[in-house]
């Protein structure tokens, strides 16, 4: 009987993490539509240190210079106090907006900005630059395992 339990409980559990798998991956952000990269880069910022973003920028474009813009799949994944990059007032804006007219993709985690807006009372701003995703972490196991190498400058 024990064998029998043992063997209904972990078919119940595959069946859960199968139901469930759909619903977590449509959290995720689509992969870039760039069929002809030939390189997938993933930047981490997740500090509000003014010099890492201009780190992460730099890093960014200087692969767009580096690479053609067609060849490299950037996509920036700012969570915790890296959202402050996506800000409206940042100064680095126009940088930002920069490389997302070049194909870059910049994704800012709703977990943090629904954090702010507890915490605060007042959901923050980003710009419509930024890619919304559930969780920036996730977001970043998912370029990962498809093929995108991390970089955390």
């Amino acid at each position: 009987m024990t064998g029998r339990f043992t063997i209904i409980r972990a078919m119940t559990a595959a069946l859960l993490i199968a139901a469930t798998a759909p619903a977590a991956r449509a959290q995720q952000a689509p992969l870039q539509d760039k069929p002809f990269a030939e390189h997938k880069i993933v930047l981490q910022l997740s500090d509000n240190d003014p010099r890492k973003q201009g780190l992460v920028l730099s890093v960014a474009s200087n692969l767009m210079k580096h690479y053609d813009p067609d060849k490299v799949a950037i996509e920036i994944v700012a969570f915790g106090p890296g959202i402050e990059l996506l800000r409206p007032e940042n100064p680095n804006r126009k940088m930002v907006e920069s490389l997302v007219a070049q194909g870059a993709r910049f994704d800012i985690c709703l977990n943090t900005v629904d954090t702010l807006e507890r915490e605060n009372g007042k959901r923050p701003e980003f710009i419509a630059a930024a890619t919304p995703v559930q969780v920036g972490v996730a977001q970043i196991l998912f370029l990962t395992e498809n093929g995108y190498t991390l970089v955390r400058p």
